[in-house]
């Protein structure tokens, strides 16, 4: 199978500046798996939230912002807006099939950046080896804003996203609702139930779960939707819940950080 049947073609790639990723995450430089926030309870969003409104991370917002001139550094005055929110991605334990299994599980915590000049971006924090970290930085604000959606549309719901189509969705009770134009063209306007979608997930990526003869061979590296570093790029090939973390600074470490992302994003160059 082509590895483009897997991505949404309106994917990009981009890339952060090693040297900003590095600053963030100074002693940590082995792909090593780093644990994950487990739940998103008020003592991690907390945590999180502290992690990026940190000075340091500021100076890199900064730099994040100016990076193709809209603002100066000087004045972009990066600020943390809003409150910090799980993001979850579909389960791979879900689409294997396991008992008990949640349609979705904890990816990182996300907070809205803010420049001086409107810019907005997401600041992916994880739970490492070394502590909290930003391990990604990425423009726009669909964590936030399909938040919202999700809220809104079902309370209560678990909002997530299906990396491989780029679709987000939010799940409840027995259905799964969509949120995009690519989730309604995955699971319709009215959604499907969590049984009609396990069944659509299992079809489309469960011959592509880590440890598969797929993923072996290299091609898109497997199911894993690991999305770490400030953009998107080729990063599949660790299990969801590796995490973004240890993807982000494996490759940071080797000098530049890359992951994939839905929305359009330049590269940014150390």
């Amino acid at each position: 199978m082509n590895p483009r049947d897997l991505m949404n073609p309106r994917l990009a790639a981009a890339a952060v500046a090693a040297a900003a990723v590095l600053a963030l995450a100074p002693t940590q430089a082995s792909a090593a798996p780093v644990p994950q926030p487990q739940n998103a309870t008020a003592e991690n969003l907390a945590a999180a939230g502290r992690r990026a409104a940190a000075p340091d991370t500021l100076a890199t917002l900064s730099r994040f912002f100016a990076r193709e001139g809209k603002v100066s550094l000087a004045a972009a005055q990066p600020r943390i807006e809003g409150e910090t929110v799980p993001v979850h991605h579909l389960s791979p334990e879900f689409v294997a099939g396991k008992a008990g299994a949640s349609v979705a599980r904890l990816e990182f915590l996300a907070s809205k950046a803010v420049s001086s000049d409107g810019q907005q971006a997401a600041l992916w924090t994880a739970r490492t080896e070394a502590g909290w970290q930003v391990v990604n930085i990425a423009t726009g604000d669909d964590e936030f804003r399909y938040a919202r959606l999700g809220a809104a549309k079902l309370p209560g719901g678990t909002v997530f996203r299906e990396p491989q189509i780029d679709a987000w969705y939010v799940a409840g009770g027995e259905r799964v609702l969509p949120l995009d134009p690519d989730a309604i063209d995955a699971v319709g306007e009215r959604g499907m139930s969590i049984a009609a979608y396990r069944a659509r997930v299992v079809k489309a990526y469960g011959d592509k779960l880590p440890g598969s003869a797929y993923a072996k061979s290299g091609k898109a590296g497997g199911f894993a939707p690991t999305e770490a570093a400030a953009g998107s790029g080729g990063t599949r090939g660790l299990p969801v819940g590796a995490g973004a973390a240890a993807l982000a600074l494996a490759l940071g470490a080797a000098g530049a950080v890359a992951a994939r992302r839905s929305r359009r994003q330049r590269v940014v160059r150390a």
